[in-house]
Parts: structure tokens; C-alpha cells; sequence
């Protein structure tokens, strides 16, 4: 290849990028950043919150009570399997084993959800206490201003 053909190359490759060239944003219509979106804003209530909230602790109550019936059987099984000399009760046990730490994490996961939830509440409630009060502040000073400009 030429030098003048190489050249010519890189100024076709220049022209065809700049002419592509695009900037790294969302379309106007598109949505995004501050305004309404076209799907419209997160919105979550106290109701929802206590929803998932009561499910995550349900779930914590009944899987722990139920996964320890399972638990039980499955051992005792292992246990009889073992004492007979079948190799599967040993696996069964492992199992079983393995099944207990499974579930330990489930239940980890569904108080952390239930704990976590009820602090988010009470944090909101915390807030939303806090808001009031600095805006009632405000209003009242400006009252003192509306008093002062009435005499």
C-alpha cells in the first residue's frame, strides 16, 4: 500500500466517524434525568411496604417451622439408611446438611427484609416529622414579617 493511498484511507475513516459522531445522551424524548418520565415516577406507599413486610415475616415464621420437619425426616432417614449399609444414607445426610444452611440463609434474608422494611418506615415517619416541623418554622416567620408590614 502506498503512502498517498494510506492517507487517503484515514481521511475517508476521519469523515465517515465525524459524520457519525453522537453525543452520549438521552434523546429528548425519551425521559430520564428531571422531568416525567414515560413511565412516570417510583412510587411506593406505606400499604405496599407493610405488605412485603408481613410476607417476608410470614415466610420467616412458616418456611422456618415447616423446613425443620423436613429437616427431621431427612436425617432420620440418613440414619436408617446408614445403619442398614446403604451408601445413600450418607449422601442423604450430607443433604441434609447442606439443607440446613440453605435455610438458615433464606431466614436471614426474609428478617433482614422484614427488619429492613420497618426501619424504612419508621425513618419515613421520622422524616416526614421533621419536614413538618421545619415548614411550620417557616411559616411562622414569615407571619412575623406579615406582622411587621401591617403597622
Amino acid at each position: 500500500m502506498a503512502w498517498d493511498e494510506w492517507e487517503q484511507l484515514k481521511s475517508e475513516a476521519a469523515q465517515k466517524q465525524s459524520a457519525h459522531m453522537q453525543l452520549n445522551q438521552l434523546a429528548p424524548s425519551g425521559g430520564g434525568g428531571g422531568g416525567k418520565s414515560a413511565w412516570g415516577d417510583l412510587k411506593v406507599s406505606q400499604k405496599d411496604l407493610a405488605t412485603v413486610g408481613s410476607a417476608a415475616q410470614d415466610l420467616f415464621e412458616d418456611f422456618g417451622q415447616y423446613s425443620d420437619h423436613a429437616r427431621i425426616s431427612s436425617m432420620a432417614a440418613a440414619g436408617g439408611l446408614k445403619s442398614e449399609g446403604f451408601a445413600l444414607g450418607g449422601a442423604l445426610d450430607h443433604v441434609a446438611e447442606r439443607w440446613v444452611d440453605q435455610v438458615q440463609s433464606l431466614l436471614d434474608s426474609c428478617a433482614h427484609i422484614s427488619n429492613h422494611l420497618r426501619f424504612t418506615k419508621n425513618q419515613h415517619a421520622a422524616d416526614e416529622s421533621y419536614i413538618a416541623g421545619t415548614l411550620s418554622s417557616i411559616a411562622q416567620l414569615d407571619k412575623g414579617f406579615d406582622h411587621r408590614t401591617d403597622h
